[in-house]
């Protein structure tokens, strides 16, 4: 049997990886567009920073260790169209010659790609202008080589969603002044309730970067004397920067199983079934490509995060295979560290857990990530939604100091939905307990108690660390 994967990024590799691991026999080939399969790219902004020095860090596993399982990497080698009567596909080499690979099964793992924002000029200026996306391991070098060689001063980032705020902390890391671009009203707008934003946002004017929400940049041009661009933005101010990055988001990138016949569904990502199937015979596909079942809806979201993608791809490759595995979905869990303050998040907001057809009530509370007679207690904000009419969990929010383990703390959230609790269920769990490490109620379960005692009197609630009256969110 031959299996052909398109992509060696999360979803690609670890498909190939799942399949080679329960059928040594079949014969796995991984065609990778560059020369980096199995790349870190949520480690990008720590290679910038120079937490990590050494770029090659990034790998998950070398070139080595893949094809020491036994898969075929065909580097620097683009899939260009798929034959799905024929089971071929054909590619194009970086030297441009065509070639043609047979399959029994396939799966596509093309990813996504960065979304450029509508904003006059941009299209006209690149790295060599100092303007920057960041998704590969090609932007990073581009990025890198421009950081060391022209020395920049200063720096725009246009988009505050989680690469925007790493990526401030890591041009800060090296020491340029940094402004942060948001059109919407806060940071992170995607992920935080605004009380919470602003946490962030006050963390990150407190190292030194300028933040400026509400404000959209119109158009770009490069500022030839003395070099670097001007921002014009809708507050009606004109911006210069040595550097300017843009991360506004990404797309899922469909080309190619598109015009193979697939169907494409949310945001235009690939239609799947929880095994990972598309809609032509003998297709998977799993990542950012793909649409997602997500736990607390009924209908598909698209949400591309390098967890989701490994899972997919663990299911996909075996099922090409032959098993019968099933992607379980999500809650959409994320976390994201700026400087010393940690965000973390899972499930449904408000409006989100409203727009879904529940009732929700979203209460906020402040509390201890451990017991306040032991040295260095820090706060932990938590913000719980939850359904007023059943009770159930539907998500939380969380802000806290670097150590405090927002990470985890929020992992006790999503486990919670994945399991369909309610919020009184959190505060019932067994969780541990040591006076520097926590609470005989831990942080979760104190606000889990603030929001049932909220629910019966929703305008009102007590702040259990304050022990005074705190409005929900």
């Amino acid at each position: 049997m031959d299996l052909l994967v398109i992509g060696g990024s999360d979803a690609g590799v670890t498909a190939a990886l799942r399949a080679r691991e329960l059928a040594p026999d079949v014969e796995v080939t991984v065609v990778v567009a560059d020369e980096y399969p199995n790349y870190s790219i949520c480690g990008i902004p720590y290679h910038v920073s120079g937490d990590v020095p050494d770029w090659r860090s990034l790998a998950h596993r070398t070139r080595a260790d893949l094809e020491a399982t036994g898969m075929r990497l065909r580097l620097n080698e683009t899939a260009v169209s798929i034959d799905p009567a024929a089971h071929v596909v054909q590619t194009r080499s970086s030297d441009g010659d065509l070639r043609q690979i047979g399959y029994d099964k396939l799966i596509i793992a093309t990813g996504a790609v960065p979304v450029r924002p509508p904003i006059q000029g941009l299209d006209q200026l690149g790295a060599a202008d100092g303007v920057h996306v960041l998704h590969s391991m090609d932007d990073t070098f581009a990025l890198t080589d421009d950081l060391d060689k022209r020395r920049p001063a200063t720096a725009a980032i246009i988009g505050a969603g989680y690469i925007g705020v790493e990526m401030a902390e890591a041009l800060s890391a090296r020491g340029l002044r940094v402004t942060v671009f948001e059109q919407f009203s806060q940071v992170l707008p995607n992920t935080l309730d605004p009380a919470l934003a602003k946490l962030v946002e006050t963390e990150l004017v407190g190292h030194g970067v300028e933040v400026l929400t509400g404000v959209s940049v119109g158009s770009v041009v490069r500022d030839y004397v003395p070099g670097g661009v001007l921002l014009s933005c809708s507050d009606s101010s004109t911006r210069r920067a040595d550097v300017v990055l843009v991360v506004t988001g990404v797309r899922p990138e469909t080309s190619l199983a598109a015009a193979s016949g697939a169907g494409l569904g949310v945001r235009g990502a690939i239609i799947v079934d929880e095994r990972m199937r598309t809609s032509v015979p003998d297709v998977y596909a799993a990542g950012d490509c793909v649409h997602t079942h997500h736990r607390l809806l009924d209908s598909p979201v698209y949400l591309p995060l390098g967890t989701t993608a490994h899972k997919q791809g663990r299911v996909a490759g075996e099922n090409a295979i032959g098993g019968d595995a099933a992607f379980a979905g999500v809650c959409s869990t994320q976390v994201v560290k700026v400087f010393d303050t940690v965000v973390a998040a899972t499930g449904f907001r408000d409006s989100a857990a409203r727009d879904a057809g529940f009732a929700p009530l979203t209460v906020a509370g402040v509390f201890d990530d451990h017991k306040a007679y032991y040295p260095g207690s820090t706060p932990v904000h938590v913000a719980i939604t939850g359904d007023r009419k059943t009770g159930r969990l539907l998500g939380a929010q969380l802000v806290g100091r670097l150590g405090a383990e927002i990470s985890k703390r929020v992992d006790t959230f999503a486990t919670a939905i994945t399991y369909v609790a309610s919020v009184a269920d959190v505060g019932d769990l067994d969780l541990s307990y040591t006076p520097p490490l926590g609470s005989p109620y831990d942080a979760v379960q104190l606000a889990t108690q603030a929001w049932t005692r909220a629910v019966r009197s929703p305008t009102r609630h007590v702040n259990p660390r304050e022990g005074r009256p705190s409005s929900a969110l």
